[in-house]
């Protein structure tokens, strides 16, 4: 691993001996973020280590005081159970300029697998992709197990993961890397998508999840034991939000029951409920869930870009 978390720190992140360095991590983590402090520690004298619970969910913000600590580092690693990429606290310490990595969910295995890649063609790759969706109005997205959903993309910019290179001022991505991302217009949303890969707070999935949209929101949801709607129930109608669309770019990622790296795969692509003020969006709720789809087909303004997991561009 110390391999991984070099590469992390000095390809991904250009950390220096000026820096200084916050790793927040949880129990469940902690070997791995113990292996980033050890990295860290390497390159400058200011790397620090502190533990958080455990959150509920993706999107619950940390403890307060964690919250001002990111204010005062130049350098984050969030190496947690449950992510903090859409927290009001990960936003504020970007806009303060920390460049900050986010790895909820990873394990070993996948930094051994996805983190020593070739980022000059991620990025190459990543680019077209984030400028087709930038540039595009209205996606449309089958797959063989019954996803049919279109939403409106106008006016929305995407984002193509930084690419894995997170060195400027205010950057902000996961890792490993590998996915361009867009917020679907609210309230564009209609038709289903049935996740068959994995699902944020489930895993890996034995069953798939099917969820039916209309005008921009999950109205029914059906194969996840009811665990995804209770999640959705506690923080309100926003959290049935289609957030995100997402399309996996890694050729490296596989499907693992970690949607950290499950969403960048090769041939897949990913639909969110919840959060996504934090690119481009407008809803701000205390939770972001992943589904991801493999093998779909996907339209942009009625141009066919991938079919049954292979793009044709």
């Amino acid at each position: 691993m110390p391999k991984e978390t070099d590469i992390i720190l000095n390809r991904c992140m250009g950390l220096k001996e000026k820096d200084s360095v916050l790793i927040i991590t949880d129990s469940k983590l902690r070997k791995i973020a113990d292996g980033f402090l050890e990295s860290a520690s390497k390159i400058t004298d200011k790397a620090e280590l502190e533990e958080i619970p455990i959150a509920e969910v993706s999107g619950q913000e940390p403890p307060e005081d964690i919250a001002r600590d990111m204010l005062n580092y130049s350098v984050i690693i969030l190496v947690t159970t449950k992510s903090l990429s859409h927290t009001n606290a990960r936003k504020n310490a970007s806009k303060n300029g920390a460049r900050i990595a986010s790895l909820p969910t990873v394990t070993e295995d996948i930094l051994k697998r996805c983190i020593d890649i070739d980022y000059n063609k991620l990025e190459k790759n990543a680019k077209k992709i984030t400028k087709m969706l930038t540039n595009g109005k209205k996606v449309k997205i089958t797959a063989k197990k019954g996803t049919n959903i279109e939403f409106s993309i106008a006016g929305r910019k995407a984002v193509g993961d930084d690419y894995g290179i997170y060195n400027k001022k205010g950057d902000f991505g996961n890792l490993p890397a590998g996915e361009s991302f867009i917020a679907p217009v609210e309230g564009t949303a209609n038709g289903c998508f049935v996740a068959d890969a994995s699902f944020a707070s489930i895993g890996k999935l034995e069953k798939s999840i099917k969820i039916a949209v209309e005008k921009g929101f999950a109205t029914k949801i059906e194969g996840d034991n009811g665990k995804i709607s209770a999640l959705l129930d506690k923080n309100g109608n926003d959290a049935r939000n289609i957030a995100e669309f997402g399309i996996g770019l890694n050729e490296k990622a596989k499907i693992s029951g970690s949607v950290l790296e499950d969403e960048k795969v090769l041939g897949t692509c990913h639909i969110a409920l919840g959060n996504n003020s934090g690119f481009g969006g407008k809803v701000n709720v205390p939770l972001h869930l992943d589904g991801v789809i493999q093998r779909p087909t996907i339209e942009i303004d009625g141009k066919k870009i991938m079919e049954e997991g292979k793009f044709l561009i």
